[in-house]
């Protein structure tokens, strides 16, 4: 009788052990297989994101200014679409520093207002100063800590930088105004503007047609 009972308690032991170890291998099983579902899921995700975001790059409009050229290119992604010949600041290349110097400005801005102006036709108005422009003028003592911060703060919550600091304001890409003979001539050979970017009215009409508020337009010397 002593013999059967352990005889019948080895068995029960090792039946338990060949479930438990069934159960496990089956949850193993399931636990692998859902590690696998996650991952070509997480994969397919991140390959949809990556298509969709290199067709989003693609359709993206920007602007590119070369001051040595003297062009105002458009592009859509890595593509160049159209290109206009422009006129600069009187004041010569180099980037502008403070207000009067007639220079245009050098760096990455955005586009902040697209509207009609009695004096150039259509005006286009760009976030300058940015926060390099600030920041050098820091650093050169020509603009204040607060004054650092206010335009720090406008650009963090997106809004206009002050346009009253030394630094100058007022910048943007506009036509010519009433075209005459005389002014198409001066616009189509000498740099003529206070630091804007100046095109003909027909071309800053189409110009308007690919560009929105919030167009990154990237100014290089």
């Amino acid at each position: 009788m002593r013999r059967k009972k352990i005889d019948c308690v080895i068995r029960y032991d090792t039946n338990v052990r060949i479930l438990n170890c069934k159960t496990v291998t089956k949850h193993q099983k399931i636990y692998k297989t859902t590690k696998l579902i996650l991952f070509v899921s997480l994969m397919l995700l991140l390959v949809g994101y990556s298509q969709a975001r290199m067709s989003y790059d693609a359709d993206k409009v920007s602007l590119l200014l070369s001051q040595s050229e003297h062009m105002l290119y458009v592009k859509k992604g890595d593509f160049i679409v159209k290109s206009y010949k422009v006129a600069l600041g009187s004041g010569g290349r180099g980037g502008k520093i403070r207000e009067g110097d007639a220079r245009t400005p050098v760096g990455q801005y955005l586009i902040t207002e697209v509207r009609d102006s009695d004096r150039f036709h259509l005006f286009m108005g760009i976030n300058y100063p940015n926060i390099k422009d600030a920041k050098r003028a820091l650093t050169d003592k020509l603009i204040t800590r607060s004054d650092y911060r206010a335009v720090l703060d406008a650009h963090i919550f997106g809004r206009k930088p002050p346009q009253d600091l030394i630094l100058g304001g007022a910048i943007g890409i506009h036509g010519i105004g009433t075209e005459t003979e005389k002014k198409i001539n001066i616009h189509q050979n000498i740099d003529w503007t206070e630091g804007c970017i100046a095109l003909r009215n027909d071309e800053v009409e189409e110009l308007s047609r690919y560009v929105s508020v919030g167009t990154e337009i990237n100014i290089v010397e």
